[in-house]
């Protein structure tokens, strides 16, 4: 297990030492839930070790949870140390982008009322399958996001429906904490979520990037 994971996640060099992610981060993707559009970015964090990476599986929590579900998401690679950025010069601190599935248990959400343990099983941020680089993905604010599951599309977006861009995201971040080199920033997730079970195959697929591909176990 080990091996396969060092292998499926050699392409993050550096390794980071944390994951940020966005919710609410869509204008549909809140207009599907009924809430409200969030003044600031919402931010919370995934542990290192939810990390996996291309081919590898999601593992269903046992006994704790009942409804896991896909969110496929834009992730964002720090190149270089980030403090205090302002929006304009905020990709100059970009690395480059890869897919990200913000895997979910919806029930402990609900449950629990803050997102901690339904965002931080092993196993449950999905990454890859590579990092495109900056200079190939120039407008991360206008790039297609498709999550299959089962072959079947659940999710088609564009980032053009942000309610915070990626400057903005990385500028108000980098407000709260220093992002260093390898950190990956999630961006939030379209509309379109739903549940997972085990034996699924869930694609997330990036223009620009490729498709990461994890089976549900």
């Amino acid at each position: 297990m080990e091996k396969i994971r060092k292998n499926s996640l050699s392409f993050l060099k550096p390794f980071p030492t944390k994951i940020v992610c966005v919710g609410l981060n869509y204008h549909r993707h809140a207009k599907e839930l009924g809430m409200e559009t969030p003044r600031h970015p919402i931010i919370f964090l995934k542990p290192l070790t939810a990390l996996i990476g291309p081919g590898e599986s999601i593992v269903y929590p046992p006994f704790m949870a009942h409804r896991v579900d896909y969110e496929g998401e834009l992730g964002v690679v720090i190149g270089k140390k980030c403090r205090n950025a302002n929006v304009r010069g905020a990709l100059d601190y970009v690395k480059g982008y890869l897919c990200v599935n913000d895997v979910t248990a919806r029930d402990l959400q609900k449950l629990d009322g803050q997102w901690t343990r339904a965002k931080s099983f092993d196993t449950f941020c999905p990454v890859g399958p590579r990092i495109a680089s900056a200079e190939n993905l120039r407008d991360p604010n206008n790039v297609r996001i498709v999550t299959r599951l089962n072959g079947k599309v659940a999710q088609d977006d564009t980032t053009l429906d942000f309610i915070f861009n990626v400057q903005e995201v990385i500028s108000f971040i980098s407000r709260v904490m220093t992002l260093l080199p390898g950190d990956i920033i999630s961006t939030g997730t379209p509309p379109g979520i739903g549940a997972m079970k085990k034996g699924d195959t869930v694609e997330v697929e990036i223009e620009g990037i490729g498709v990461l591909r994890n089976k549900v176990g």
